[in-house]
């Protein structure tokens, strides 16, 4: 999804062909890359198992558009990149079947990869998050890295494939990875992957051009890390609707209204929160002090830096430190997805979970 530097992919540091990835970011001009509830024991025997028969069930959430998730932002800049002439035709053309192959086995070649056979876990994971969004599973790989990160590469004519490195795995729970997923398929969701590749190789090429290439290949890097920055906003709304179990909720408002069964203990650990969370591990988190971490503090400093921005000084400053990033700052989608969890437009697509065998 954004000018990531990608060491495991074994790319020269200048600009590249571009995965998709969760992880934050890096400088211009590099290759780009991104509870459960405990139930008291059930008055009959027979209601068990009906119990256990919808919990196998899949949910997924009716009719869900790509529009239904995407952020404002992340619509106006699609927009105008869809305005720039000659986009799709020129990507084509610099994207040959060479690249295609190069980026394909380059990344499945040195991954496992997970199946019903293979890591079920995680493949179970993918198969749930891609159920509730509506979209076909891609496949998925599991590679050996010690940078947390996940990324989709989506090739034409190909099935596209999301890469998860091993430190992630290792870093987040697994409700928070599953979030990741979601991220990603996000980015398929709303065919983030064509623009990107598209718009980037568009880029590359331009520095190629005498006299006026840098100046159109900067124009464009601009235009294409802020449409960067709003697509990174749509995903993690993707990751919230998965983060929140709606297979559970829907399930448990089932069991509430034939009175099967009643809830002990904490409820489940409130959707916002987990796709938060991982964020705050990717901005600074590590396995030993996980446990340590404080959601509510982030969101505490998200609201020290937007009160810190909000003078004139600190407005321009703002401008300046993300003016080149290919992701928002951390406290920034922080922020963003605590809002949107309590929207009415959040609200009205958890009205919309079925059930689906």
């Amino acid at each position: 999804m954004a000018a990531i530097p990608l060491p495991s992919l074994n790319f020269s540091d200048k600009l590249s062909w571009p995965p998709i990835s969760f992880i934050f970011n890096a400088p211009i001009k590099k290759a780009i890359s991104f509870g459960g509830v405990k139930l008291k024991q059930p008055l009959l025997k027979s209601k068990t198992f009906t119990c256990r028969a919808a919990a196998a069930s899949s949910a997924a959430i009716r009719d869900l558009d790509a529009d239904d998730i995407r952020h404002p932002l992340d619509k106006q800049n699609t927009l105008i990149l869809r305005a720039i002439p000659g986009l799709n035709e020129i990507g084509k053309a610099l994207l040959g079947t060479v690249a295609e192959q190069v980026m394909l086995l380059e990344n499945i070649g040195t991954s496992v990869l997970v199946s019903e056979n293979q890591l079920p876990e995680l493949h179970q994971l993918m198969v749930e998050a891609a159920s509730i969004l509506n979209i076909e599973a891609p496949d998925l790989y599991l590679r050996q890295s010690p940078v947390p990160n996940a990324y989709t590469l989506a090739i034409s004519g190909k099935k596209p494939f999301v890469v998860v490195h091993t430190s992630l795995v290792e870093l987040l729970s697994r409700k928070e990875l599953q979030a990741v997923l979601a991220h990603e398929l996000g980015h398929l969701k709303c065919d983030h992957g064509v623009w990107l590749t598209f718009a980037n190789i568009l880029t590359l090429g331009a520095y190629s051009v005498p006299g006026l290439g840098n100046l159109i290949a900067q124009r464009l890097e601009e235009q294409l890390f802020r449409w960067l920055r709003a697509a990174e906003l749509t995903c993690d709304r993707a990751a919230l609707l998965v983060a929140g179990d709606p297979k559970v909720d829907n399930l448990l408002h089932m069991l509430f209204e034939y009175n099967y069964y009643s809830l002990i203990n904490d409820p489940a650990i409130p959707p916002q929160e987990v796709v938060i969370s991982v964020l705050m591990k990717l901005a600074g988190g590590c396995p030993s002090m996980a446990d340590q971490l404080s959601v509510d503090a982030f969101l505490e400093q998200a609201r020290s830096y937007e009160k810190a921005a909000s003078s004139p000084v600190g407005w321009y400053i703002r401008n300046a430190q993300t003016r080149q990033l290919s992701h928002p700052l951390p406290v920034l989608r922080a922020r963003e997805i605590d809002e949107w969890s309590r929207s009415r437009e959040y609200q009205s697509l958890l009205k919309r979970v079925k059930l689906v065998n």
